[in-house]
């Protein structure tokens, strides 16, 4: 299973606006993939009301998974999108 460990980039953390652009995010990268806590249960990344119960807060460490085919390209985008707290999607999602 891939995964990245990253540290939330967004100051509010994963709430409203940002867990809205990570959801389209991991929606739009086309593999199942889970969002956790770092000591946490991992959730559907693309299920807003679960990264939205996640209750990330700005700085602290997720961990994004998959064991999808391809997915180590589509982590690392939204590793990059969580990390660096974007208020866009960037092109290459």
């Amino acid at each position: 299973m891939a995964e990245r460990r990253v540290n939330v980039g967004w100051a509010e953390g994963l709430h409203a606006r940002p867990a809205s652009i990570f959801v389209r995010a991991a929606t739009a990268a086309g593999v199942p993939m889970t969002i956790a806590k770092a000591d946490g249960n991992p959730v559907n990344a693309a299920s807003m009301l679960a990264v939205l119960g996640l209750g990330a807060q700005g700085g602290e460490e997720i961990v994004l998974a998959s064991d999808a085919e391809g997915a180590d390209a589509a982590l690392d985008r939204l590793a990059k999108l969580v990390s660096e707290g974007l208020d866009e999607l960037p092109e290459t999602v």
